[in-house]
């Protein structure tokens, strides 16, 4: 089960944060969001699919995020919960730790917006830059 969503860089994508790595609906950010990788995405974790949030749902599934932008690929891998309610409209966030809140889509991160090359985070930075994060469930 795999499910991708576009999104845009920014000039104050930071990606500095030790444990979390998030993508937003959201069309502005301040320099305050340290951990998202990208804007004006058109898809949360509300607008996942209903099967693909049941596996979600499950202490059992791996999940494998690629953050993707001109060439570049950055490759995460998380865990799911039946915590993880999934209802945040705007946001979609990965974290190391197992904290869960409506926003967080996996937990138990083998890695964090600050472990993405600077050299990607300047891709991620320009505001031109056309990216996906790529969800799959294995």
């Amino acid at each position: 089960m795999k499910i991708t969503v576009p999104f845009l860089g920014h000039k104050n994508i930071l990606s500095l944060h030790e444990k979390t790595i998030e993508i937003t609906k959201d069309s502005e950010l301040t320099t305050n969001g340290d951990c998202i990788v990208g804007i004006g995405a058109n898809i949360s974790c509300i607008d996942l699919p209903g099967k693909m949030k049941k596996k979600i749902q499950n202490s059992k599934t791996k999940i494998l995020f690629s953050i993707e932008a001109k060439g570049k690929k950055f490759t995460i891998n998380g865990y799911g919960s039946e915590k993880l309610s999934l209802k945040h409209t705007k946001d979609i966030v990965l974290r190391k730790s197992a904290f869960t809140c409506s926003r967080t889509i996996a937990i138990n991160c083998d890695k964090a917006s600050s472990d993405i090359p600077r050299d990607f985070v300047k891709i991620l930075q320009d505001p031109n830059t056309k990216g996906n994060m790529i969800i799959e469930i294995y």
